[in-house]
């Protein structure tokens, strides 16, 4: 099949999408060998170097692996991309339900591997934050991205605490769309205020060592802005109103 360059897309770009399709197609089966440059090229009916590009690509994201001298082989056919695509595509109420999943047993696992430096820091960040806060405990308005900073490095610092990689590598990829959530939420009146003291019960539980009350307090505190969003979203579907943003 002939392949043409597409609107903004390179001709590399468009190889990359030709193969990954026929990836997550099973064209190629996980541990197999897919053809050489030569055969992808008469196949796609482009370059060898467009073709070599257009590996290197996928190499790079993961799904596939190069070996000296025996040819590229399948890695993975689920590409980490569409992962992300999905949570940023997901609404605030998935959002939220992810994240108590995620936050909820590293806290439960902080509780049992801390070290004192990850104490530090999530001391750090929720002072940090706190500074940021006006007498009514809400962020002050020309610190919204700061602030939300400081609250992601928090729940970061609890995740990194659970000395799990996996766990660390998926939050890490997760995170950004909880910081676009965040960042909606802070200067949204519908939405409940962050409660520092929700954040330091999950703190003084992990340094207590304590992971059943570790888990519990992260969920209490994710609880209270998914019973909001719910809400919203009750009231809001009677109306065919969007879906709200906002999370902690």
């Amino acid at each position: 099949m002939a392949l043409q360059a597409a609107g903004r897309h390179s001709l590399v770009d468009t190889v990359v999408d030709a193969l990954r399709t026929q990836l997550s197609g099973g064209e190629w089966p996980v541990g197999s060998r897919i053809p050489g440059e030569h055969a992808l090229a008469e196949q796609l009916q482009v370059g060898r170097n467009t073709v070599r590009e257009a590996v290197r690509v996928l190499v790079h994201a993961g799904l596939l692996r190069s070996r000296q001298g025996e040819g590229t082989f399948v890695v993975s056919t689920a590409d980490p991309g569409d992962l992300m695509r999905g949570v940023q595509r997901a609404g605030i109420r998935d959002v939220l339900e992810l994240r108590i999943a995620l936050e909820a047993e590293a806290a439960r696992l902080a509780a049992l591997r801390h070290r004192p430096a990850d104490l530090e820091r999530m001391r750090a960040a929720l002072d940090a934050q706190a500074e940021l806060a006006d007498a009514d405990g809400r962020p002050r308005a020309d610190s919204l991205e700061l602030y939300a900073d400081h609250d992601i490095a928090f729940h970061r610092a609890v995740v990194e605490a659970a000395h799990n990689t996996a766990l660390t590598a998926t939050y890490g990829w997760f995170s950004s769309s909880v910081r676009e959530a965040l960042v909606s939420a802070l200067d949204d009146q519908a939405m409940p205020q962050i409660v520092h003291g929700d954040h330091r019960a999950v703190l003084e539980a992990i340094e207590a060592g304590d992971p059943a009350a570790a888990e519990r307090a992260t969920r209490d505190l994710l609880e209270k802005p998914k019973r909001a969003v719910e809400a919203l979203l009750g009231a809001e579907s009677r109306w065919g109103a969007a879906e709200p943003s906002g999370t902690p």
